[in-house]
């Protein structure tokens, strides 16, 4: 299409739509960042976040990508030679992994199919054969954001318990955070890993630290070398409301009127509304006689749903037709999923009548794109969305 009216339909899994609300607050003036008002604004969003992650320990807020919150974690607690076990669920816990390969960790990692989560019964296995206590880390990507698969971390962490296993837990929730249900203290995690694009409803920008006690008190001994990643100065600064170097000031504005959104709208209310919007998408693939990527129920994604097309189809083929026809644009297939799977995002600033639109352009792109379904998958979703 040469020419479109209307907005663009932003159906990825991240970065997700921004509130106005949230657009409006980033364009204040940008006031001193080593002033009183900044140190009023800063400490209120440090006490805000601690909810959204579950925890009553610090949260670290960097200028940075997610990515940077993988590196932050990582040399903060571990020295060089560590080994480090990672679950192979999908493009970014194998991205993590290979982040700590390049920073001179001993990698161990779980194979996975990435239809599944990480296995905390593989886990089990591994750290009992592991006698001399040579991992020093458990890593695990909460949603994973390549294929729409939730990890339970409650049972990694019980898994670790159950073994006598000292390791420490980090955890991905990148792409659940302010989506998913996420208990940082609950579910004994050390170090919890996340950005703003996603559920938070922000620009990409800034990335979080949750650091719980047993990984502060590693960051005093580990020696993989930092500098802009370290927790020590942060941590001394956030305690006077500031940061030991230049903050994104009006993403923090941003920050500030998206926690308010979500509180307004109750966490738990948040968390229902994702879950009930992943129920309904998958009632539609079903309905269009296709198959979810993720495979164990236990799993599914309120953040959203990966769809395997059919062989002899090309997910990237379907993807184009969608945004020429209908300006949305869906996930693409990473890393060996590309071109079997497209990507529906439902999370954030989103609606009933967003999802409903959403499957709708996906329906009508898929017959044009040559995929034959078997029913109306929009229908089923809205006959789900109408029972509440």
């Amino acid at each position: 299409m040469d020419d479109t009216t209307g907005r663009h339909f932003l159906q990825i899994p991240g970065p997700s739509n921004v509130p106005d609300e949230v657009l409006r607050a980033m364009s204040a003036p940008t006031i001193d960042h080593r002033g009183p008002d900044f140190s009023a604004l800063f400490g209120e969003l440090l006490r805000d976040l601690r909810p959204v992650f579950g925890t009553a320990e610090p949260v670290i807020v960097y200028p940075s990508s997610g990515t940077g919150a993988w590196e932050a974690a990582l040399v903060n607690t571990l020295s060089p030679g560590d080994r480090v076990v990672v679950f192979e669920t999908g493009h970014f816990s194998t991205l993590w992994g290979g982040m700590a390969a390049k920073i001179g960790l001993d990698v161990q990692v779980i194979p996975g199919d990435w239809r599944r989560g990480a296995d905390p019964d593989r886990l089990a296995e591994v750290l009992a054969a592991d006698t001399g206590h040579r991992i020093r880390a458990v890593c695990a990507v909460h949603n994973e954001t390549s294929t729409g698969v939730v990890s339970r971390i409650r049972e990694v962490r019980e898994a670790i318990d159950a073994a006598g296993h000292p390791a420490l837990l980090l955890v991905d929730t990148i792409s659940s955070l302010g989506s998913v249900d996420y208990r940082h203290d609950e579910w004994g995690v050390d170090v919890t890993v996340s950005c703003s694009q996603k559920g938070l409803m922000l620009p990409p920008g800034l990335a979080f630290n949750a650091v719980g006690p047993k990984a502060l008190e590693a960051s005093r001994t580990a020696r993989l070398a930092r500098s802009y990643w370290d927790w020590a100065p942060m941590l001394e600064a956030n305690g006077r409301g500031f940061t030991p170097y230049t903050p994104a000031t009006n993403l923090l504005y941003g920050l500030r009127e998206a926690l308010r959104l979500l509180n307004a709208e109750g966490l738990p209310a948040v968390f229902a509304r994702h879950d009930r919007y992943g129920r309904a998408v998958r009632a539609a693939v079903r309905a269009w006689g296709l198959e979810v990527l993720c495979a164990d129920e236990r799993e599914y994604s309120g953040v959203l749903t990966g769809v395997l097309v059919p062989e002899h189809h090309d997910a990237d083929h379907v993807r184009r037709v969608i945004l020429d026809r209908y300006d949305m644009s869906l996930g693409a297939g990473l890393g060996r999923l590309a071109g079997r799977v497209f990507r529906i995002g439902h999370l954030g600033h989103t609606n009933d009548l967003t999802i409903a639109g959403a499957l709708a352009g996906v329906q009508m792109g898929l017959g044009h794109a040559g995929v034959k379904v078997a029913g109306d998958g929009l229908a089923a979703a809205l006959e789900l969305l109408d029972e509440h």
